[in-house]
Formats: structure tokens, sequence, C-alpha cells
């Protein structure tokens, strides 16, 4: 596989292609790199590859000329990549398929970035190594040889140690160890001496799902567990940042169709569904909250029948879901019972189904960690201004880019708890 590198600074890649697993590969003609120089293709005396931005601003714009004939002295079926951190995340699969090409470039971009046309002159895919910014795509290029190289037939010294390693199956890869069986009072795990290849295939794979739901939990919704997979995880003791999570749904003050404000009535939908929300992710309290007497009866009497009445018998689970409802007449009232049950003021916030927020899911899931939280809901039209003023913070929208927002209060409950709460959040 052949590497044609376009920098203006080829010396950064002296000395680690000349190290290492790289420097063997290219002993034995398994990798070749080519490092072509835009500067050597400048036709003015002073070899010039930058000049000042159209519309003005800070830094300097690489030059089109050096680089589009440079990019010209390239092979006619080379594969062309741009690092930029605009391009899509480098991943092991990627890496996977570009190690199956001949011959790859890798445009490296200074200075403030490249003149925009290069792209519309030469078909350049984009790849990130990360979201932060470099100095400039040499470094980007090095973990994209490494990540690639390792693809390569005869490149490591035993190919299947490439489908182990981390990401490969998805996965963070396990805990490794090595002699002694003991350094400092600490073991080897036990598991790993018994020479019982089955089991120690489990612990690995059980390590692996452990490091990937603690370190980064996203990857699990993009793979295929088994059902033993599931199980463990499920199984595993972990923090329940929900129970700091309180709902309120809030009747009044709220918005009519024509936006002046009103008291909406309640509804036997919002109760149960929100409160099957709240139980399936271990929320604290969920708040009824109407000013008007005969609607906190009817929702006593509603909840009543499931948590003590004939519906606890006939439907246990609902039971289990309704049992953590509060009525309450005001949000003030809302507010007083949490801050006297957790000793604390909660950190409350709005939601709202149009303009935007000022705090993201992520921003509250770790609040969580420390604070108690109220989410407040609106019925009708949505939350009267007041409220939204009176809050510490206001969420964007579900569809922040929607030109339709109208989904039902308990659609959008689920929404954004699973958005602060999932389990791979």
């Amino acid at each position: 596989m052949r590497f044609h590198i376009i920098t203006l600074f080829p010396e950064y890649f002296d000395s680690p292609l000349q190290c290492g697993l790289i420097s063997k590969a290219r002993q034995k003609d398994i990798l070749d790199f080519n490092l072509i120089n835009p500067r050597n293709f400048a036709l003015d005396r002073h070899k010039s590859v930058d000049d000042k931005p159209y519309g003005g601003g800070p830094g300097m714009v690489m030059l089109m000329d050096p680089l589009v004939r440079a990019l010209k002295t390239l092979p006619g079926k080379c594969r062309k990549i741009l690092l930029t951190p605009k391009g899509f995340p480098l991943s092991q699969r990627k890496a996977a398929m570009l190690s199956r090409e001949e011959d790859l470039a890798l445009v490296c971009g200074r200075y403030e970035g490249i003149d925009a046309r290069i792209e519309e002159l030469f078909e350049l895919e984009h790849l990130s190594v990360g979201d932060f910014v470099l100095n400039g795509g040499e470094a980007a290029a090095l973990c994209l040889i490494e990540a690639v190289s390792r693809y390569v037939p005869g490149f490591m010294g035993r190919q299947e140690s490439t489908g182990e390693e981390s990401f490969s199956a998805g996965l963070l890869e396990y805990p490794h160890y090595t002699r002694p069986e003991e350094y400092e009072s600490l073991q080897v795990p036990q598991v790993l001496l018994t020479g019982d290849h089955a089991r120690i295939a489990r612990w690995r794979r059980e390590k692996a799902l452990e490091n990937t739901l603690e370190y980064r939990p996203e990857l699990l919704s993009e793979k295929k567990l088994q059902p033993e997979d599931i199980s463990y995880l499920r199984n595993l003791p972990r923090s329940c940042p929900g129970r700091n999570l309180n709902i309120a749904l809030v009747h009044h003050p709220v918005k009519n169709k024509t936006g002046q404000e009103c008291t909406t009535s309640l509804t036997n939908l919002d109760i149960h569904d929100i409160g099957r929300v709240c139980a399936t992710y271990g929320l604290g309290q969920y708040f009824l909250c109407t000013p008007l007497e005969d609607q906190r009866a009817l929702a006593d009497r509603l909840i009543s029948h499931w948590i003590k009445g004939a519906g606890a018998e006939a439907n246990p689970d609902r039971s289990r879901a309704l049992s953590g409802i509060r009525v309450c007449s005001s949000l003030e009232e809302v507010v007083r019972n949490i801050s006297q049950e957790t000793g604390v003021h909660p950190v409350v916030i709005a939601t709202r189904a149009s303009g935007t927020g000022n705090i993201l899911c992520r921003d509250i899931r770790s609040l969580l960690a420390e604070k108690s939280v109220l989410m407040i809901l609106g019925t009708g039209y949505g939350l009267s201004a007041q409220v939204i003023d009176k809050a510490d913070y206001v969420l964007n929208p579900v569809r922040l880019l929607a030109r339709y927002n109208h989904l039902s209060v308990r659609s959008a409950a689920s929404i954004l708890v699973d958005r602060i709460l999932g389990d791979f959040a």
C-alpha cells in the first residue's frame, strides 16, 4: 500500500515513519510513502503557498495553484482524503475499508485552511480524527496511517491481534495482565490462571462490556448485543442519576391557542403514560400541578384506584408506575416539597415547543450527579411566559429545526427523558 502525503512540512514525518512497525513494513515493501510538498509546485520566486483571506480576518489561507499542481501528480485511481475537523469521524471500520486501497492520498491543511474551491476541482473525502483543532493535518494523518496500516496484510506480527483490539468488535478492549502474578499485593484475576479458555473468553467479553458501558456507553447503541450480554449489563450495579430528576406536568398557568393564559384539564393518558416513563427511567417524583380542587380530587381518585384499589391487583406494573405521583396546587408547592425532602432548592428547567433554550440534555445529565432537578412540562399550548421567565434554564425543543413542533406532552416527555437518562446516552 502506498500513502501519498501532501504537506508543507514533510520533515514532520521523518521520525514517525522510521520507527516501530511502520519502519519494518517499509523495509518489507508492505508500505510505501510518497511525501509531496506543494511549495515545490509554487511558480513565484518566493515559493508562496499562502495568502490573506478574502473578506478579511486573521491568519492565512493555502493557495490553490500549488496544491492543484501537487494533486495532479497523484495516480489516477488514488483515493484522496482531506484531514479536516468538519469531516466524518475516523473509525475502526473506516480504517479497515481504507486499508484495501492501493494508493491513498492524505491532504494536510495548514494555517486557517485551504481555499474551498479545491473541493470543487477534486473529489476529496473529508475525515476527522476528533472534535478538536490541530495546527495542521499532519498529526491527524499520522493517526490515520497507523489505524489503516494495522489492517494491511503482513503489517502485524499476528493478524488476529487486530481483531481483539478496542473498537474492532464495537467494544472497548478488556484489561490485560502479565507477569508477575502478584505485584504489591495486587493479584492477576484468578480466572486468567485457570487455563479454561471458555471461562477466560467470557470473562474478557464481560470486562469489555463493563469498560464500554462506563467509558463509552454510546458505542453500545451501535452494537448488536447478544441476549447474555444484555443480561450481564442489566445486572451490573450502576448509579441512578434519574432519582434526582423530577417532573411537573403543569395545567396552570399555560397558554391557549391564542396565546392567552389559561388552565387546562387533567387527562388520564398524561397521568398514566408519563408515570410509566418516570418508573422506567427511575425518576424521583412526578407532580401533577393544577389549582382546581375538583381536578386534584379526580387525580387522587384515579391514582388511588391503581395503587390501592382493584387496579393494583389487576395490574401491579401500573400500580408501580403511578405510585410516585404527587398532586399539587401550584409550582411553588412543588418546589417547596422537593426542597423539604432533599434539603436543597431544585434546579428548575422549563420546556417548550418553539424558540431556543440555554441548556442541553447532556448538561442536565451532568447536573443530576450532584443536584436535584425539576423539569417542567406544559399542557395546552405550552407554559406561560411567567413560568419560563422564572426557570433557571430553558431546554431546547425536541425538534429544534423542525417546522412542525406539536408533539403530545407525553411523547415529548418520553423523548426528553431518554435523551437525558437513556442507557447509552
